[in-house]
């Protein structure tokens, strides 16, 4: 045995491999679920070979650095694929790492992801920094860089590899779920793939992507006479986007207390769907205000406020504008962040409030409190109220946001022991000190006279409490919660309220059972206000008026995801090998996903990124005005 270890020692490209090997281990471990003993090695040492036999042929000199320089390379590819799928669900390519700069920011929310022996990968990386880093390295350091593997050993062993990495990738290049794909080539070799293929940029015609285009893919029939149809017309517009809030916390009791009281509230009042579901992408919050405001999916690749935002949008705040209304959007980050400012140019909103308007009392993780949001929010929209001009404002709490440790003085409730110092029961304090601040927020609006004139929207941006994040101990809590497994479906669906009380209120106590998802918010809203949308491309439906719904999913489930009926469906290489899961978590409820149904939901994703890629540039357009 000791003869064996000193001839791994001896020799970079066995020492190496070995070291590659425990870690890719490691990462399959995190990302699947279930892994055959040789699959990792089969799919993944004839890449880590390539490497380093390319190092023993050309390397002369300081062959150690390169190996050194090749194992941190490959570890940090690892390990970001470990990290981004805990919170994610999915495998990141380099694409999806072009933001990580924006990781900073919510450096707090990266760390509770971390779990401790995610770090035994770096255990080599130290000690062999420590010995590279000292002054005198040892003779043993300098024979390793010498140590020379047989030429013909290396050229029979590279063309192996080759073949073997070919015959992983080639077959399994139409996979659409993400997951099945790096299992079956291998995660090294699906970031080789993902990194050396061309992105698909084939763009449908813009003469082919109309509304009845869309409308047919979606099954919608439009009715002659609409119900709800301008019953909120000429009232002030406000939309609530409330972060990380999931639909189970609606009057949600835990021992006895119950969670979101005011928001409770609300939802007993007034309009209320329990099937509504996040479209969200990579930039999460930023992408939850898009889809809201545009009635366009999400971008392939990124967040759709780096991918659009050179673009004129057709959005809310235009049709609003056009209707005579002031529109200002409010968020207490800077603008900066996820590149807002060019987003809310895009959108065409009048102006936007920002971390310069709120300044940074009272800070919840990266901006003011919710309660500093609603204060100052609710004087300014008094203001706008009183200046005889009817407005559109959307608010965007920030105060919910993972890792959901918020400030002592802010906890409001006392979660059993049981649910102390785990994520769930953080994300319980914090949904409940987001509700408080609502209900604050409710108040100063009844008190200053704007309440009775508005219609109020009310929805989650995106999911809290990811599957793949949870541990044992916080899967168990949430079983308690739902009295039954936490689910995929479970983890996307978010709530939406439409209120409008008082004198002048137009909703009242209902449950819409119908399906619906965020894009649908602007066409539902365009309805209630009577505001037409003829000749506005949107993706969305009137969900006030339709039953029917086909909802594409992207990020958070494999590519080709969608919900339909009583079914979330995800792919496996195609539809053929697709699941399907109930939206009500109880087997057995789940309707038919037909394979038509999952043909027109890649088409709509398609047709809304040709389209949106063939708007006007800001720029022309501002100068042919």
């Amino acid at each position: 045995m000791g003869k064996t270890w000193r001839v791994v020692g001896s020799r970079p490209f066995i020492l190496f491999s070995v070291i590659l090997m425990l870690k890719v281990y490691l990462a399959w471990f995190v990302v699947f679920e279930k892994t055959p003993p040789l699959s990792p090695f089969v799919t993944e040492i004839p890449f880590i070979w390539i490497v380093f036999i390319l190092i023993e042929t050309f390397a002369t000199k300081r062959k150690m650095l390169y190996y050194l320089l090749s194992n941190l390379l490959l570890t940090f590819i690892l390990f970001s694929v470990m990290m981004y799928y805990t919170y994610y669900g999915v495998i990141p390519t380099f694409r999806a790492l072009e933001q990580a700069n924006q990781t900073t920011a919510v450096s707090n929310s990266v760390i509770s992801l971390l779990k401790p022996y995610f770090l035994f990968i770096f255990t080599d990386i130290v000690i062999f920094s420590f010995l590279f880093f000292r002054k005198r390295k040892t003779p043993v350091w300098q024979s390793l860089n010498l140590r020379r593997e047989k030429r013909g050993l290396l050229i029979g062993l590279f063309t192996i590899s080759v073949v073997i990495c070919l015959m992983n990738i080639l077959p399994n290049r139409a996979s659409m779920n993400e997951r099945v794909k790096a299992g079956e080539m291998g995660i090294l070799n699906y970031e080789a793939y993902a990194f050396l293929a061309d992105e698909d940029t084939e763009l449908i015609d813009k003469s082919e992507i109309t509304q009845a285009a869309v409308n047919r893919l979606k099954g919608i029939d439009t009715p002659a006479n609409p119900k709800y149809e301008g019953i909120a017309k000429g009232k002030n517009l406000i939309i609530i986007q409330m972060e990380s809030f999931q639909n189970f916390l609606i009057n949600l009791k835990v021992d006895g207390t119950e969670i979101t009281p005011n928001l409770n509230k609300l939802v007993n009042g007034n309009f209320y769907f329990p099937r509504f579901y996040q479209q969200v992408g990579q930039g999460n919050t930023s992408d939850a205000e898009f889809v809201v405001n545009t009635s366009f999916y999400v971008p392939p690749t990124g967040a759709a406020t780096m991918r659009y935002v050179d673009k004129v949008l057709p959005s809310l705040p235009r049709l609003m504008s056009a209707e005579g209304y002031d529109t200002a959007t409010f968020h207490t980050n800077v603008v900066d962040f996820w590149n807002r400012g060019e987003l809310y140019s895009s959108l065409g909103w009048d102006r936007y409030y920002d971390a310069e308007f709120f300044g940074r009392e009272d800070p919840v993780f990266f901006g003011a409190s919710d309660e500093v949001l609603y204060s100052k929010t609710a004087d300014e929209l008094k203001r706008m109220n009183d200046s005889g001009k009817p407005f559109y404002s959307q608010v965007l709490a920030m105060s919910g946001h993972h890792p959901f440790t918020i400030p002592e003085k802010k906890i409001r409730m006392t979660v059993p022991e049981r649910y102390q110092d785990t994520l769930v029961g953080d994300y319980l304090e914090a949904q409940n000190y987001a509700d408080y601040a609502l209900g604050q927020f409710i108040a100063e609006l009844k008190a200053n006279g704007v309440w009775e004139d508005s219609i109020v929207v009310i929805y989650g941006d995106h999911l809290g409490l990811p599957i793949y994040s949870l541990s044992d101990e916080e899967k168990d809590l949430m079983a308690e919660i739902y009295q039954r497994e936490y689910g995929y479906t479970d983890m996307i669906n978010i709530p939406l309220v439409i209120a409008s009380e008082g004198s002048g209120g137009v909703t009242y106590p209902a449950v819409f059972r119908q399906l619906a998802g965020q894009a649908d918010v602007l066409p539902t809203i365009a309805n209630l206000m009577g505001i037409p949308l003829d000749g506005q491309l949107h993706f969305g439906q009137d969900i006030l008026n339709q039953s029917y719904n086909l909802l594409p999913q992207r990020y958070y489930l494999p590519s080709g995801s969608l919900l339909t009926g009583d079914s979330l469906f995800m792919p496996g290489v195609g539809y053929q090998d697709g699941q399907r899961y109930p939206l009500s978590g109880k087997a057995g409820d789940e309707s038919v996903v037909f394979n038509f149904e999952y043909e027109n939901a890649l088409k709509l994703l398609k047709l809304s990124n040709s389209y949106l890629l063939q708007l006007p540039d800001k720029e022309k357009s501002e100068k042919n005005k």
